[in-house]
């Protein structure tokens, strides 16, 4: 995860401020080894009642001060500057990634990877200022190993002895007695603290819903369920650090009694200066801050461990370098998106290929991870101008059929040939509203339009919307658009995008389903006069009359493909176009074109 940043395009700002940092850091225990000298020289000309050499060592002292401050906080603003330049730039990856081919759509269906928003939001963040932050740690803790043990070595042999004695001792059993059960712990606390998180952000994005149901009840308990399981993973987890806290303390606070037992007898006799003394011990302590960093930074180490444990198992599903392989290559938009399935899924995918208008031919449809057969053996084409609408009973497959249209779903066979995906547009029911301004929901996805004020309005009152700019205050207002417009508010607002990016195929998930007859009827014309190719799933007797097909779909992969005039939403229907059987029987028309029947 942190290679390219090294070694791609960021590598000569990310070595340059890296080296700044080294760099500041050489004069920070440059700064320290003078000042614990002059610590030394006053106690020294203290015990000697030296005023001369006192005030000489204060002045000297307060000198280094002056450089030592802004230098401190310097290093720690550079060093803060440095993770947050990191973190744009691998979150800018992490979402590139995420959002490619749709990838964010299929890691729905991996288990294993729970809550990726928190990953790429907080455990990027975490990496990125840790990693840095440990870096510099074991940077500066071999500066001072070094600038320090030539000071204690010419003091005390010995007590160089003790002391690499000592802290071998206290990192072996750090990292053998504390090491795996304290990440383990960590790794699994980040995810049900995640998942308690999640569980509020559900309660509030459907409030509405439960407020309507009085499901307080069991949302409550459910939210319970999680929070114990976090309360009760973290139970655990303070009792391991209860443990390693004892050890750490014990560990740095004997640093306090072993100088002084070993020099005490140079200091007694006479042959070692008592700021001697003083000197040896400050050189003690830095020096086992130094070779000792595992020891005492093995808390935080072992979260930062879990992190990025977390966020490599997102990675190999996100990023392509990452994990070699793992995601499908291929021309259409969401072929990328049986990467994370596939690893899961025995079933073969279904080929899609381009082509200058959309054509199913011998498709099946499994749901991901399913046996089931929704859809089986289905044969059609459309051409410029035609209308389809799909019927069936709830849980036939009709949604599932869109989504192998789209290329959300992959699991079957046959093949399906369709145009670039930018000739498609899709509305689905509950229509999706970003956070932003008006003009931003009527030109959506796309983010620019070359559409003036004007026209933009007068799509609008063509959707039955005349007064919404002005009620809200224009189309740069920003609103909660979710709860200031009513669903069929928003349904019209949605074939409003239709009508700015004016696609060639326009796909309708019973996207009419909260308009009264009068506006459904229009809009529908306003598409069939624009010559647009429609698909639509509907259950209203009324939008047959804008449709010249009709495709049944009857269950366990039967379908049956007919001529509108023929179908009778009450069932009594001439005989179909088409119609498939459990039993595949030889038929003398293959595929059937809403333009006509077209023969082997």
């Amino acid at each position: 995860m942190a290679k390219p940043y090294w070694l791609g395009e960021e590598k000569k700002k990310a070595w340059w401020l890296l080296f700044l940092l080294i760099g500041l850091m050489l004069v920070e225990t440059k700064l320290a080894v003078m000042l614990n000298d002059q610590a030394g020289e006053m106690t020294s000309a203290l015990a000697a009642k030296n005023g001369n050499r006192f005030w000489t060592a204060v002045r000297a002292c307060l000198f280094t001060l002056a450089f030592a401050v802004p230098v401190y906080a310097f290093y720690y603003y550079m060093r803060d500057l440095f993770a947050n330049h990191w973190r744009r730039w691998l979150t800018g990856r992490f979402l590139d990634g995420y959002l490619k081919g749709r990838k964010y759509y299929a890691l729905d269906a991996d288990k294993d990877i729970d809550n990726p928003d928190q990953r790429i939001s907080e455990d990027i963040n975490t990496f990125t200022g840790r990693s840095i932050h440990f870096l510099l740690i074991f940077i500066g803790s071999i500066m001072q190993l070094v600038a320090f043990s030539a000071v204690l070595w010419s003091i005390s042999h010995t007590l160089v002895g003790v002391l690499a004695l000592y802290a071998s001792i206290g990192t072996v059993v750090a990292l053998y007695v504390f090491g795996n059960p304290l990440i383990h712990l960590n790794f699994w606390q980040l995810r049900r603290e995640a998942d308690f998180r999640f569980s509020l952000i559900r309660l509030r994005e459907n409030a509405e819903s439960i407020a309507f149901y009085r499901g307080e009840e069991q949302e409550r308990t459910r939210i319970n369920l999680k929070l114990d399981k976090a309360i009760h993973n973290f139970a655990k987890l303070i009792k391991k650090q209860r443990n390693l806290n004892m050890f750490q303390r014990t560990f740095s606070q004997l640093t306090l009694v072993l100088p002084g037992v070993i020099l005490a007898g140079g200091v007694l006799s006479g042959e070692l200066e008592v700021g001697r003394a003083i000197q040896a011990a400050g050189a003690f302590t830095a020096v086992l801050g130094a070779v000792g960093v595992i020891v005492d930074n093995f808390e935080s180490l072992s979260r930062f461990i879990a992190g990025i444990d977390r966020l490599h198992g997102l990675s190999r599903l996100v990023l392509d370098d990452a994990a070699p392989g793992t995601a499908a290559s291929g021309a259409a938009a969401g072929a990328v998106v049986a990467g994370a399935v596939a690893a899961v899924d025995s079933h073969p995918s279904i080929e899609r290929r381009p082509g200058k208008h959309l054509a199913l031919q011998s498709l099946t449809l499994h749901p991901p991870q399913s046996d089931r057969v929704l859809i089986k053996e289905l044969n059609l084409s459309l051409k410029p101008g035609d209308a389809l609408l799909i019927t069936g009973d709830s849980g036939c497959g009709k949604s599932s059929l869109l989504r192998a249209i789209a290329g959300l779903w992959q699991t079957g066979s046959g093949t399906i040939q369709h145009p670039p995906q930018e000739d498609f547009f899709f509305l689905p029911q509950q229509p999706y509203l970003q956070g932003g301004t008006l003009r931003s929901q009527l030109i959506y996805p796309s983010t620019h339009s070359s559409l003036s004020d004007t026209e933009l309005l007068a799509i609008l009152e063509q959707v039955h919307l005349p007064r919404l700019a002005e009620r809200v205050g224009g189309l740069d207002a920003v609103r909660d658009w979710d709860k200031l417009l009513s669903v069929g508010e928003q349904q019209r607002l949605a074939f409003g995008r239709v009508l700015v990016h004016a696609p060639k195929i326009v796909i309708l998930d019973e996207a009419t389903s909260a308009l009264d007859g009068a506006n459904e009827a229009a809009l529908y014309g306003r598409l069939r006069e624009s010559g647009t190719t429609l698909i639509s799933i509907a259950h209203r007797p009324a939008v047959l009359r804008h449709h010249t097909h009709v495709l049944h779909l009857m269950g366990e992969g039967q379908w049956e493909l007919l001529d509108a005039t023929a179908y009778r939403f009450d069932g009594a229907s001439v005989p179909p176009m088409r119609q498939a059987t459990e039993v595949a029987t030889s038929d003398k028309y293959a595929v059937g074109s809403l333009a006509g029947l077209v023969p082997h």
